[in-house]
C-alpha cells in the first residue's frame, strides 16, 4: 500500500519488545483456566439478551429520544461530512496538510470504536447520508400513485454490509493513493450512490442493514453499557446481555469475518517477509495486497466454518451453527482493533482536529504508552478478547446444548479461540 502510514495503527509490530513465550503461555493459561472455571461453575445460562438492564432515569430517557436531540446530532453529522467534501474539493492534495484522509480513516473508522462502545450505535443517528435521506423525502413525500419502498428481503440480512466492509478495509489496507483526494471523493460517491439508490427502493430500513458504517457501529454497540430493552427502555446492561441479544441475521458471520481477517492482515502487511513478497511479486503490489486480503479474511471464515461443522455433528439438534455462536466472535474484533489501532487513534485523532481548525503540518502528539506498555496493552486486548468470546460461548452453549454435552459441546469453539489468540499475537510480535 502506497500513501497512507496512518492506515496501521501498530507502527513496527515485530520491534515490540515482548518475549513470545510469555506472550504464548500467558494467552493460553488465561483461555485455559477461564474454560476450566467456567466449565465447573457455571452450569446454567445467566444472560437474558434485550430484557435485561436498569432503566436510565425518565429525564435521560426523554432527552435521548427528544426530537430535537436527533435533529441536532443528525445536523452534525450533516456539517461534519460537508467540511469533509468541502476539505477534499478546495483543500491541498496532501495527507500532511489536509485533515480529510484522518477524518476517514482514524476520526471515522477507528473512532466508532471508542464511540459505540461508550454510547451505543451512535452512527445511525449521526449518519449523513440518513439524514439526507430523511430531508429528502420530506421535502417531496411519496406521490398518490407512487410506490411505496419494498420491504427488505429476510435472505438479505446485513450482507450488503458485509460486502461494505470489505471494500472499505480494501481502501483502507490496499487499494493506491488511498489518502488522494481523487480517490476519496471517488469513493465517498460510490458509497453514497449505492446507499441512496437502495433506499429509494428499500425505504430507511436500508442502512441499517446495508450501510457498513451502521453496521459497523451497531455490532460494537452490543458490547457498550448503554443498550435498549425489547420494550424500547434505555437501561444500563452487562455487555454480556447486550452481546446475547446479538440478532443472528444473515451476514453477520461475513461481517465478524472482515473485521477479524482485515485486522489481521493489517498486522501482516507490516511483516518485512509479506513486504518483500509484495516487492518482488509478478502481479504486483495492489493485486497481491487484495489476495493477501481476501485470503485472511477467508481463513478465518474458514476457520468458524469448520468449528461450526464441528457443534452440528456433536449436536444434531443445532440447526444454525453459524449464527448461534457468530456473537461470541465480537469481544475478539474488538480485542484486535484496540491492539492495531490505538496507537493509531492516539496520536493522528488529534492531529486530525488539529489540521481541521486550520494548522497544516500538525506534529502528531507523542504516544502516551512507550513500546513496553504498548505491547502490554496489545497482548491483553487480544486475550481479553477472546477470554470474554469464552465466556459468552460457553453461556450460549449451556443453553443450546443438554447439560451432559454442554462443556464438550465447547471444545470445538475453544480450540478456535486458541487459534485465532495464536495467530493475533504471533501477528504482533512476529
Amino acid at each position: 500500500m502506497t500513501g497512507l502510514p496512518l492506515a496501521h495503527g501498530v507502527g513496527s509490530q515485530h520491534d515490540l519488545p515482548l518475549s513470545p513465550f510469555y506472550a504464548y503461555a500467558g494467552a493460553f493459561a488465561a483461555l485455559f483456566v477461564s474454560f476450566l472455571s467456567l466449565g465447573l461453575l457455571w452450569s446454567s445460562s445467566r444472560f437474558r439478551g434485550d430484557r435485561a438492564g436498569r432503566p436510565l432515569p425518565a429525564a435521560v430517557q426523554r432527552l435521548a429520544d427528544a426530537p430535537a436531540t436527533r435533529t441536532a446530532l443528525r445536523a452534525l453529522g450533516a456539517a461534519a461530512a460537508l467540511l469533509l467534501v468541502l476539505h477534499l474539493l478546495l483543500g491541498p492534495d496532501d495527507p500532511d496538510r489536509n485533515p480529510a484522509p484522518g477524518a476517514v480513516y482514524v476520526l471515522l473508522w477507528v473512532g466508532l470504536v471508542p464511540a459505540s462502545l461508550l454510547l451505543g450505535p451512535v452512527w445511525r443517528l449521526l449518519n449523513p447520508l440518513r439524514a439526507l435521506h430523511s430531508a429528502l423525502r420530506r421535502l417531496r413525500p411519496l406521490p398518490p400513485a407512487g410506490r411505496p419502498p419494498r420491504p427488505l428481503p429476510d435472505r438479505l440480512g446485513i450482507r450488503p454490509a458485509a460486502l461494505g466492509l470489505l471494500l472499505f478495509t480494501w481502501l483502507e489496507l490496499v487499494a493506491p493513493d488511498n489518502t488522494s483526494a481523487p480517490v476519496l471523493l471517488a469513493a465517498l460517491g460510490a458509497h453514497a450512490a449505492v446507499q441512496f439508490l437502495g433506499a429509494a427502493r428499500y425505504g430507511p430500513d436500508w442502512f441499517a442493514r446495508a450501510d457498513p458504517f451502521e453496521v459497523y457501529s451497531s455490532l460494537l454497540a452490543r458490547l457498550s453499557p448503554l443498550g435498549r430493552r425489547a420494550d424500547g427502555r434505555l437501561v444500563l446492561r452487562s455487555p454480556f446481555d447486550g452481546l446475547d441479544a446479538t440478532p443472528p441475521l444473515p451476514g453477520l458471520v461475513a461481517s465478524v469475518c472482515v473485521l477479524l481477517g482485515s485486522t489481521a492482515y493489517d498486522g501482516l502487511s507490516d511483516n518485512p517477509r509479506w513486504i518483500t513478497v509484495l516487492q518482488t511479486s509478478a502481479l504486483g503490489r495492489t493485486p497481491t495486497a487484495t489476495l493477501g486480503l481476501l485470503a485472511a479474511v477467508a481463513l478465518v471464515a474458514a476457520l468458524y466454518g469448520l468449528c461450526a461443522g464441528a457443534l452440528r455433528l456433536l449436536n444434531r439438534e443445532l440447526t444454525t451453527p453459524l449464527t448461534s455462536f457468530a456473537h461470541s466472535l465480537l469481544p475478539i474484533a474488538l480485542g484486535y482493533l484496540v491492539a492495531h489501532y490505538f496507537s493509531l487513534f492516539v496520536t493522528e485523532a488529534p492531529r486530525t482536529v488539529i489540521m481541521a481548525a486550520g494548522t497544516d503540518n500538525a506534529p502528531s502528539p507523542a504516544p502516551p504508552l512507550g513500546p513496553g506498555g504498548l505491547a502490554t496493552l496489545q497482548v491483553a486486548s487480544i486475550v481479553v478478547g477472546h477470554v470474554l468470546g469464552v465466556v459468552a460461548a460457553h453461556d450460549r452453549s449451556v443453553r443450546l446444548f443438554p447439560p451432559d454435552r454442554a462443556v464438550a459441546g465447547q471444545l470445538p469453539l475453544f480450540a478456535l479461540m486458541i487459534a485465532y489468540t495464536l495467530g493475533g499475537i504471533g501477528l504482533l510480535i512476529a
